[in-house]
């Protein structure tokens, strides 16, 4: 085993970081220092004054400005290496990365602040055949996990407790507001810093696995204030599990996300050579309207289910509604009897660079999108 790392395996290689607070600043910052120049970047916030005393690339006038995240840390990557391959995703993991993106990934690295977050990250790895590391942080307290398909699943770790509060997401900006209001600081650069080092550490060791043993299986775990450092048994891949499913083979089909659904079931029809074909919507579901439960009064809302908060959020007669107020119907199999055909895949939710699950003849295919 060599502790001598390959550069040019380390140039070559292609990561993604899925989320730019304070451990995402970390941990990009040590792969630009690391020599690492092929980096995608996704993140959908902006820069808020309590991310400065804990990210090492953002700075008060970004703070003022409220520039994105993903843009300021481009901006500032290109500083420390001019030559790095930067791509930014302005979006959600959960429903904005397509997977034919995270197939071309030697590594995906985790740097959010919810479950549901790394359930998505966990569930995109899978469904690629792609390892990813996760980090966490709190006050003076860090984990590192590594999650390998065939090996460990962060699904399979979470148990009923982390499954019943698995919907509960609350971004960073919102834990840092509440917690500076009450007094104390959520989370810290020093912790940041280790448990970033970590996953670059980790990540480095996917890239090239003789460089050292894979934290797989383990979680590191940090303690800052009695500095209590330590691994723990952290391994669980349930067969049964669905969300490790690996989507293989991937075969490529001539429609877009700009192909509308009628065309679309057409095209795979003719490539799959069937006489009816059923798209799976496998990340979300299409709602194209809600209705109030007290009166049944409808109103038309045509977007991804993930989407439908924020249009009833703006809705003159719904606003102020809970979610238990409304029904919606949603449809996560579009076949040709789908009312709607002259929708797009990206407007069904679909984005572009995706692989989309379709049934035909009572078999699976997995079918990467055009560009």
């Amino acid at each position: 085993m060599s502790n001598m790392l390959n550069q040019n395996q380390i140039s070559s290689a292609n990561i993604m970081v899925v989320g730019c607070g304070a451990l995402g600043n970390e941990v990009l910052k040590n792969l630009v220092l690391m020599g690492v120049t092929h980096i995608t970047v996704v993140d959908f916030d902006i820069v808020e004054t309590g991310n400065l005393s804990r990210s090492i690339l953002f700075t008060k006038a970004d703070a003022e400005q409220r520039r994105l995240k993903i843009d300021v840390v481009a901006e500032r990557l290109k500083q420390l290496n001019p030559d790095i391959d930067m791509t930014t995703i302005c979006g959600d993991i959960a429903y904005n990365v397509g997977l034919g993106l995270i197939k071309q990934m030697d590594v995906i690295i985790g740097c959010v602040d919810s479950r549901w977050a790394r359930f998505c990250i966990n569930r995109l790895a899978m469904r690629a055949g792609k390892p990813w590391v996760d980090g966490g942080i709190d006050g003076l307290e860090g984990t590192a996990r590594v999650f390998m398909p065939g090996k460990n699943c962060y699904a399979c770790n979470l148990g009923p407790e982390g499954l019943k509060d698995l919907a509960r997401r609350m971004p960073c900006s919102g834990i840092i507001r509440r917690q500076e209001q009450a007094g104390s600081a959520p989370t810290t650069s020093i912790v940041a810093s280790v448990i970033g080092a970590i996953q670059v550490q980790e990540a480095l060791k996917l890239i090239q696995p003789e460089f050292g043993t894979s934290l797989c299986g383990r979680m590191f775990y940090y303690e800052g204030q009695h500095m209590e450092v330590h691994t723990a048994q952290y391994e669980a891949y349930d067969d049964d599990c669905a969300e490790h499913e690996c989507w293989h083979p991937i075969s490529h089909t001539k429609a877009d996300v700009d192909t509308c659904v009628q065309q679309a079931l057409h095209i795979w029809e003719q490539e799959l050579g069937a006489d009816e074909v059923e798209l799976c919507l496998a990340n979300d579901c299409f709602v194209d309207y809600v209705s109030r439960r007290d009166n049944d009064e409808r109103t038309m809302v045509m977007c991804p289910g993930h989407k439908v908060e924020e249009m009833v959020e703006h809705n003159n007669t719904l606003c102020g509604l809970s979610s238990a107020a409304l029904y919606q119907n949603e449809y996560k199999h579009i076949t040709a009897a789908f009312p709607y055909p002259d929708l797009t895949l990206q407007q069904l939710g679909i984005p572009s660079n995706d692989v989309v699950h379709v049934v035909a003849n009572g078999k699976d295919y997995y079918l990467a999108l055009s560009k």
